[in-house]
């Protein structure tokens, strides 16, 4: 069961982040109305926008290289925690998209877990 799990589950789950976060990345760094708007309202200012921009798709692109799955996957839940409390806090209670793509993220982190150093 857990090879299939990991043969056909696990690259579909990656490929739906990386095309989620590769497009919100994108739409944040190419200042997307809705990017600039939802960051104006955050209030930390846009260079936040770009970080979190450069995070997202970073992460996307990571989640490919053997060894760095499980960084990638921590980083991009972190980043959708982040999210989920933004919504929470200041933006409204939007908050499902950020909760689906950080509970994939942790899924595919689970699935690295053997990348943690002394788990060899």
């Amino acid at each position: 069961m857990t090879n299939i799990i990991s043969r056909f589950a696990l690259p579909t789950i990656k490929a739906l982040l990386t095309l989620a976060f590769l497009a919100a990345g994108i739409a944040k760094l190419a200042g997307a109305d809705m990017m600039v708007a939802t960051f104006d309202a955050v209030g930390i200012g846009q260079w936040f926008r770009y970080v979190t921009g450069i995070i997202e798709i970073s992460g996307a692109i990571l989640l490919w290289v053997p060894g760095l799955q499980l960084f990638a996957a921590a980083l991009l839940c972190a980043t959708m925690g982040g999210a989920v409390l933004a919504h929470f806090l200041i933006l409204g209670p939007s908050a499902l998209p950020a909760t689906l793509l950080g509970l994939l993220s942790l899924i595919v982190a689970f699935s690295h877990k053997d990348q943690l150093p002394g788990t060899e």
